[in-house]
């Protein structure tokens, strides 16, 4: 068959892409291309699987015990793990703004927990652009299975901020694992007939079915192994065996079965003949919740609700099939990096209202030397932001950190004096350096400071809602 030397221009162009195994940039003109083009076609569907308060000591059985995640262990070993990757919070709420948009939560409004005591400090700034926005306007069927905590009312759902399918529940809500809430779109309904880790795991698989054949952006928000601690009995019983206490066991029983159920999800994938055109990203919100015990989490100081590395640092692992070499990272990386990442893997530009404060790692994907973002900074405390209390930054290995004092809603400022970390020969924090290197504690004081200023500011700013969200 005779082309035209135009059409086998194109022809030649569209094979050397795909010899390169890229898929092009989205240019102005196709931002809102259908999903069965060529274009998007070509771009890889993306999964981002988010635990609930799982610790980093949480997997690979590291205490020595028999290992709970074979799955979650067996798709480690097949991606990328970032030994220092950070959430963006240690609590859940900001930590989810943060990975949704690729800013701090104080920018993006999103700075406590309670949904319902606190209302406008725990959604998402209607001026905010999401992932889910983006990814839909570049062809991407959009999905969110499990937990939406960054806003309730209108305006604020998930379906009005990206998403096309919501099945799932909203934070500050009283959900169970055996009996719980659930909207599917926007029609709510309780549930009893199922274990929701089960559940959320079977509506995944589902969507990535109905979805297979257009790229799809999903996004898998798991409340295992968060409070309530309820599981199926058997699981329990086999962890209480092996000595475990039963806060222990029965987390540790949550965890299995979610690490079940994403087995079930990556060997669906691997049955439709998608591993090589879809990203995977497993990650969680923040670190052990303190109200259930004690557990192994390789020593690291602090637990949820705290700037320490226990309550901050989070596994990190990233698929991609015979794209992205499995390995080891030990680059510093965190939540508000993950959207610019994702949207470089998938090659989607964007013009964004808010500047990012994240930077993509695509590069340190490729390639283990690459240097990569090497100051970044966290604060969390109930209500109102207090940058006294509870606030971090880390520049390479130094991390200063202003100690968390309270649990209480109306903060004086803090007296406690910041403390000074080498995190390369401490990485438990446990010895202050702030005196022998006063510089270092003094400069990086500094840098939170502004930065606090400047995030702070950009929280209170006027509303501004885009045209097109009106």
């Amino acid at each position: 068959m005779k082309f035209s030397p135009f059409v086998a221009a194109i022809l030649i162009l569209l094979s050397l892409n795909e010899c390169h195994g890229q898929a092009p940039a989205v240019q102005d003109g196709d931002a809102n291309a259908k999903s069965g083009s060529d274009a998007t076609s070509r771009r890889p569907n993306v999964i981002v699987i988010l635990a609930d308060d799982l610790a980093v000591g949480d997997l690979a059985g590291g205490d020595g015990s028999p290992t709970r995640t074979p799955n979650l262990d067996r798709f480690a070993s097949e991606s990328i793990q970032f030994s220092q990757a950070y959430s963006g919070s240690c609590v859940c709420a900001p930590a989810r703004a943060a990975l949704l948009t690729g800013r701090y939560p104080h920018r993006t409004g999103v700075v406590t927990l309670n949904m319902n005591k606190y209302p406008e400090m725990t959604r998402l700034r209607r001026d905010e652009t999401m992932i889910a926005d983006v990814l839909k306007d570049a062809g991407y069927a959009t999905g969110l299975v499990g937990k939406w905590h960054t806003g309730r009312g209108d305006g604020f759902h998930p379906l009005d901020r990206g998403f096309d399918v919501f099945e799932g529940f909203f934070g500050s809500d009283d959900v169970g694992y055996f009996r719980y809430p659930f909207s599917e779109q926007r029609q709510i309904s309780d549930v009893d007939e199922s274990y929701l880790t089960d559940d959320l795991n079977r509506r995944a698989i589902e969507f990535v079915r109905r979805h297979h054949e257009h790229p799809f952006f999903l996004h898998l928000a798991h409340y295992a192994p968060h409070r309530p601690l309820e599981a199926p009995s058997e699981v329990i019983a086999r962890y209480r065996d092996q000595g475990f206490d039963e806060s222990t066991a029965t987390i540790y029983a949550m965890i299995e079965v979610m690490d079940r159920g994403i087995g079930e999800l990556l060997s669906e994938i691997d049955d439709l003949g998608l591993s090589e055109d879809t990203i995977v990203l497993f990650a969680s919100d923040n670190g052990p919740d303190p109200l259930t015990g004690e557990r192994f989490n390789r020593e690291l100081r602090g637990t949820k609700y705290q700037v320490n590395e226990g309550g901050i640092r989070v596994p990190l692992f990233v698929r991609w099939s015979k794209r992205l070499a499995p390995g080891q990272r030990d680059q510093m990386v965190t939540f508000v990096d993950l959207m610019p990442t994702i949207l470089d893997l998938c090659r989607v530009d964007v013009s964004m209202l808010n500047r990012l404060d994240g930077e993509s790692f695509v590069p340190v994907l490729k390639n283990a030397s690459i240097a990569h973002s090497t100051m970044r900074f966290w604060q969390w405390n109930r209500a109102s932001p207090n940058y006294t209390h509870n606030a971090a930054v880390r520049h390479r290995r130094y991390k200063l950190v202003r100690p968390y004092v309270t649990r209480g809603a109306k903060l004086k400022d803090s007296t406690e004096p910041s403390v000074l970390f080498d995190l390369q020969n401490d990485p438990t924090e446990s010895r202050d350096v702030s005196k022998q290197y006063p510089d270092i504690a003094e400069r990086m004081s500094r840098e939170l400071d502004r930065w606090s200023a400047s995030v702070e500011t950009d929280r209170l700013r006027p509303v501004k809602i885009p045209r097109d969200v009106q």
